[in-house]
Order: structure tokens, then sequence, then C-alpha cells
């Protein structure tokens, strides 16, 4: 039986409780001060060449650099990153940085410590698509540690379930 609801507030519960990857994209503005945001629309889209894409709010208070930059790093989070990945989703946090370990990459570009793995990027393409904007990026260097990824799910965060290995 289908349930009659605001669309938007259902669209919202279905696509929550549907397990995600958690990623903080990072890059450096005008001055080359990092800025970062956790997202959680990301995905592959090509292998030849390597190529990804993710989605940021029209509204995000970052969205400005983003459509400037001409790179930016996928940081996706290992399972024990909660912490990252609510300092990063805060719109209340001055200086996101400061609270997580990262570095300078040879690219440029601020990749956290610890994540799960990084995608480094050249942005290729950026397409407007209703509140969001996607970015396309070009994978130019990638690292992965052993550990397991985050997911999202139901508005929480954590480790991969035991027995999905």
């Amino acid at each position: 039986m289908k349930v009659k609801s605001d669309p938007q507030q259902l669209f919202k519960e279905i696509m929550g409780s549907y397990p995600t990857g958690v990623t903080v994209i990072t890059t450096l503005d005008e001055n080359n001060k990092p800025v970062g945001l956790t997202v959680n629309s990301f995905a592959s889209v090509s292998i030849d060449p390597l190529m990804v894409l993710w989605c940021i709010d029209k509204n995000a208070g970052s969205c400005g650099v983003f459509k400037k930059a001409d790179n930016f790093a996928v940081n996706i989070l290992a399972g024990n990153q909660q912490e990252v990945c609510w300092t990063f989703a805060s719109k209340s946090e001055p200086d996101r940085f400061a609270k997580h370990p990262w570095v300078l990459s040879e690219n440029n570009l601020p990749v956290i410590n610890n994540v799960f793995a990084s995608f480094e990027c050249k942005k290729v393409q950026m397409v407007d698509a209703g509140d969001h904007y996607i970015l396309i990026g070009e994978v130019i260097d990638l690292n992965k540690n052993e550990q397991e990824p985050m997911l999202y799910f139901r508005r929480k965060v954590g480790n991969v379930p035991e027995n999905w290995a």
C-alpha cells in the first residue's frame, strides 16, 4: 500500500535508508586555505580514464570555493572516523582542519590522515542539477590504507558490519 506523504520528506527517508559511503571533499581556496565538507553523494564514473563524481548543495557555504577550484580530493573515511565526519558536516565549525590531522599532498591538495582511501582529482566538468551541482573529476592520484570504510545508514555512520566481510 502506498503511503501518502510529502514527496521530499519521503525521498529523504528512502535515500537515508540506502547505505552509502562517507567522504570528505577537500580543496584549497584562493588564499590557499583548506576547505572541506562531508559528502555521501559520491560515485565512480569511468575506468578509462579514471573518473569520479560528487554533488554539492548550491547553498553550502563552500560551494563557491568548489565552483572555482580546478581540483579536489575525495577522502573516503575509515569506519572509525565518525568525529571527522561530523566535524566536516557541521555548519558551525569555524576551523574544521584544526581538529583533525591532514597533509598537503604533492598535488597541493589537503588530504586527511588515516582515511580508508583518497582520490586526488582534476575537475573536468560541473553540471547544474536542481539544487545541487555535480562535480566530475579525473583521478590524478589515489591511495588506499588497510582499514574498512565508513558507511552512512539511517542518519548513522560507522564501520562495515563484520558479517559483510
